[in-house]
């Protein structure tokens, strides 16, 4: 059950991924120059509230650091290749294991 799930959110995830990448080529075809859409400007287009909310969580209850160079460094990449990321590991997370060979069960 569990592993199903994991696979259905990988593919939603991959989806997500492979939408944005269509989405940035497109607009930069048309722009004539390369567009690339960042997550944190992704999740500001979706609800700035909400990650306002997430910012002052991460710093009233983790170390100062991790806010500014580490989770303004995930926010700063590629929308595309976070979502196709985060799928690609939830696949695997949720794939079948192989079948043990021989005496190692």
């Amino acid at each position: 059950m569990i592993r199903s799930l994991l696979r259905l959110l990988g593919v939603i995830s991959l989806a997500a991924g492979f939408i944005l990448l269509m989405y940035d080529g497109a607009k930069s075809i048309a722009d004539s120059r390369i567009y690339i859409y960042k997550l944190g400007q992704l999740w500001t287009d979706i609800h700035v509230a909400s990650l306002q909310s997430a910012q002052a969580k991460v710093q009233s209850s983790l170390p100062a650091m991790a806010w500014d160079p580490v989770i303004t460094t995930i926010l700063d990449q590629p929308s595309w290749l976070i979502f196709g990321l985060v799928g690609a590991v939830l696949i695997l997370l949720g794939r079948k294991r192989k079948p043990l060979i021989g005496y190692a069960r």
